[in-house]
């Protein structure tokens, strides 16, 4: 296999320390309620799933995301019922309380992002906008071996 561009393998290092470093800034500047983590399994439950699912979802273990869900439980964020289609199986969702931390950690992380983007003139928004375009379109596409 041929050594990368240097030029295109320098990019991908300095988007991908870019990316991460949004993404921590969001998970804990914006004023959260709940922990990164916690806020995560609240939006995987905006549809009701199974543990199961939800450790999927999130790539951790059973035990993890067991530990994590029920704290969920204990503040009143999520609730637990019995699938009726197969009563040996738990299913999760949002409860009110939960349904409203997820729209309030929501508004805080966009207006979070929100301040930083105000002030910027139309043409570096337009940028922006064709390179957040640019990355979710990188998400989707296969790596090449």
């Amino acid at each position: 296999m041929p050594a990368p561009d240097p030029d295109t393998a320098a990019l991908a290092h300095d988007l991908r320390i870019a990316c991460m470093r949004v993404a921590r800034r969001v998970r804990f500047d914006a004023d959260n309620t709940v922990a990164p983590h916690q806020f995560s399994v609240l939006v995987r439950l905006e549809q009701p799933r199974t543990l199961g699912e939800v450790a999927a979802l999130e790539q951790v273990s059973a035990p993890t995301i067991s530990r994590t869900v029920a704290q969920l439980v204990d503040q009143g964020y999520v609730t637990r019922e019995t699938d009726p289609d197969d009563r040996r199986s738990v299913r999760l969702s949002l409860s009110e309380l939960g349904a409203a931390v997820v729209r309030r950690e929501r508004a805080h992380r966009d207006a979070w992002m929100t301040a930083r983007l105000e002030g910027l003139t139309a043409a570096d928004r337009t940028l922006l906008r064709r390179a957040t375009d640019l990355i979710e379109g990188l998400l989707t596409r296969e790596s090449r071996p």
